[in-house]
Order: C-alpha cells, then structure tokens, then sequence
C-alpha cells in the first residue's frame, strides 16, 4: 500500500468520525441535548419555571423549550393529544417532559418511553402517551428508578414529580449524564391507553360525532376528520352545513354555518366549519377572531356531542 493510498484511507476514516461527532449520535436516535417540556400547570404561578430551573441545574448545555403549558387541568386527552400533534416535528433524540398528571403520588407508573422514530418521553403512564405512541410506535419502555433518577432532597415530596423526577430525568437523558439504559429497568412495549372514544357515526344523511378539544384560539375539535367529512356531500369548501351541538341531550347551539378553507372567508366575528392543518384534519367549528368555545359556552368531554348535517341553504 503507498503513502497516497494509506493517507487517503486515514483520513477518509478521520472525516467518517467527525461527521457522526457533529451529529451527535442521531443516525442511532440517541438524546441531542434538546428537552422540551408541556403540562398543565399554567404560566401564573411558577411551577413550570420551576422544572426548566431543575433542568439547568442539571445541565447549562442544554436548550430547553416549550411545547405548551396551558392544556386544561387535569385533561390527560388533551395532553396525549398534544404529544401526538407535535413530537414528529422535532429532530430525531428530542426529549420531552409531558407533565399531566392528576395521580400524583399514586401507583401510576413513570416511565421514559422510546418511540420507533427516536425520541423520548418523560411522563406518567396514565393515558398521556398512548396517541403518540400510536402514531410513531413503541420501541422501548423503561420504568424510572426513583432511587437513582429523583432530585436529590425530594424523598418526602410527593405532589410535584414533574420537578423532582420528569424534569431532572429527562435533563439527565438529554445531557447525556445517564443514558437511555440507565433510566431504569425495561418494562413491556405497552402503555396505558385512553378510554376509547365513541367513532363518528353516519346516519340519516347527518354525521354525530363527539366533541374533543378548545385550543387557545376557543376553536372548538370533533372527532371527524375529514374524509369521513366528506360523507355529507357538502363539496369542497363550498357548502353550508347544519350544526347541533347537544350536552346530555340537551341542545346548547344550533346553526347553520359555512364549510370554508381559512378564517378570512367569513366576516369578523362570524362562525365557520373549517379543519385542522394537519392530517387527519379534524373538523373545528370556529369564529374569525373570536372563540367560539367561549361566545357559545361550549366544552368538551363526557356528554358533549355534535351533529353535522348537509344545508339546502346557500352562502
């Protein structure tokens, strides 16, 4: 072998082993340094900061962001939901701290969960991680050990986990202080899942659906998306659609709104049926810089159904 050749070999080597430095380990899906936190606790009090401090009294390395803070107390759905609507979007090895969790200090579980996809979620095993894990599939499920991944001093708290266990765990795995293997010991590929929701159904030429989420806007979400939407026959973005919304049966709204394609498409203040941006895109009723939820007093959750129904009318 000449000098040119063995040169050549040494240094294509060399360039091989930077390029996985730089990347950090991501082609394998191991943690990236990045921890992105969501809960229920709100931005009033400190609670949420609090956990971003435990982070970085881990770490200073770290880059912490937010997915959201606001999902409605004690709202385990809209929390897995939540998950699901935005792990995929970042980088393979992101760790996510998801804090919803109205058993505190009860026998739930906590876990890490790995998703086929590489990243990594730190939360309770109480429904939270089931639509994601869903949507990007369950590599590996690890049970925290408490006794290695807990903040020091906390022994005697038992209402704040997210602080003194999700937090300070998932700041370890993202740093790198410990990895995936050190979280604690392997469970079952499994998590606990929501109670199932009542399908759409279609009959009678109407849609009766379940009402599922309010986001921050007071859009309020069903559980029809967009094709089983398109039963109705209300054409693409051109038709009017008959709305009820009941609670218990008893009916709380009843209109009849325009099918549109963006909020400009009605006058300020007016409501609308419109979709989600992302895929499945569920069906949303709306007001254009307004919130429907809170003009029409309308919630979601147990008791709380919609019917859509195709109008003669027109727009």
């Amino acid at each position: 072998m000449n000098k040119n050749h063995l040169y050549c070999k040494i240094s294509c080597r060399i360039a091989i082993l930077i390029t996985l430095a730089t990347l950090n380990g991501s082609l394998l899906g191991k943690p990236q340094g990045t921890l992105v936190f969501q809960s229920d606790f709100g931005v009033t009090d400190s609670y949420a900061s609090i956990m971003r401090a435990v982070a970085h009294s881990v770490s200073r390395d770290i880059e912490i962001f937010d997915i959201r803070h606001n999902i409605r107390h004690f709202d385990i759905r809209e929390g897995a939901r939540s998950l699901a609507q935005n792990v995929h979007y970042w980088p393979e090895g992101t760790v996510f701290v998801s804090v919803v969790d109205p058993g505190v200090g009860t026998p739930r579980r906590s876990v890490v969960l790995k998703t086929k996809s590489g990243h990594y979620i730190v939360s309770p095993d109480n429904g939270s991680l089931s639509l994601v894990a869903e949507k990007l599939g369950i590599a590996a499920v690890r049970e925290i050990d408490e006794k290695v991944n807990r903040r020091a001093g906390s022994e005697r708290s038992f209402t704040f986990h997210g602080r003194d266990v999700y937090s300070f765990t998932g700041a370890r795995l993202a740093a790198g202080v410990i990895s995936y293997e050190q979280v604690g010991p392997l469970r079952d590929p499994e998590v606990v899942a929501l109670p199932p929701v009542d399908a759409p159904e279609f009959r009678d030429g109407a849609i009766f659906a379940r009402l599922t989420g309010i986001d921050t806007f007071g859009n309020v979400s069903s559980n029809v998306d967009l094709k089983f939407f398109s039963k109705l026959g209300v054409g693409e973005y051109s038709g009017m659609v008959e709305v009820v919304i009941r609670e218990g049966g008893e009916i709380k709204y009843q209109d009849v709104l325009p099918f549109v394609r963006t909020f400009g498409e009605v006058p300020l203040g007016a409501p609308m049926v419109i979709h989600t941006s992302a895929p499945p895109h569920h069906i949303d009723l709306s007001i254009n810089q307004a919130s429907f939820a809170e003009k029409y007093k309308i919630e979601t959750g147990e008791g709380w159904t919609v019917e859509f129904r195709k109008s003669s009318r027109v727009k």
